[in-house]
């Protein structure tokens, strides 16, 4: 993921909060109740995200769901690794198992 992308999304949804909470604690009535600024402050930014700030958070999503496509691809590739590893009858060093009698082979007779 882009940490670029996702520090200008938070900004700027701060940004959308703080700018008009800002702006109605200048009115006298609005600081004596600063929590109704607050929730229509919320208000007004939630609709500001949801109307000019589609693309940064497009963005940070898309990185987000590269990143976690990647992830998976890297344990998928480890399971594989493992199974493969089991299949072939090794341990992780390359060696291969013996049973209890110390053969290599099941079948063997000692």
């Amino acid at each position: 993921m882009k940490a670029r992308s996702a520090i200008v999304y938070s900004v700027l949804r701060l940004l959308a909060f703080l700018v008009p909470f800002g702006i109605m604690m200048l009115f006298p009535v609005l600081r004596e109740y600063y929590w109704l600024a607050a929730i229509f402050a919320a208000l007004i930014g939630l609709s500001l995200s949801v109307l000019f700030l589609r693309k940064p958070l497009e963005e940070a999503t898309s990185g987000l769901a590269e990143r976690r496509a990647r992830v998976r691809a890297e344990a998928s590739d480890e399971a594989a690794e493992d199974a493969a590893t089991d299949a072939a009858g090794t341990d992780g060093d390359g060696a291969a198992s013996t049973d209890a009698r110390g053969t290599d082979r099941p079948d063997a007779r000692p």
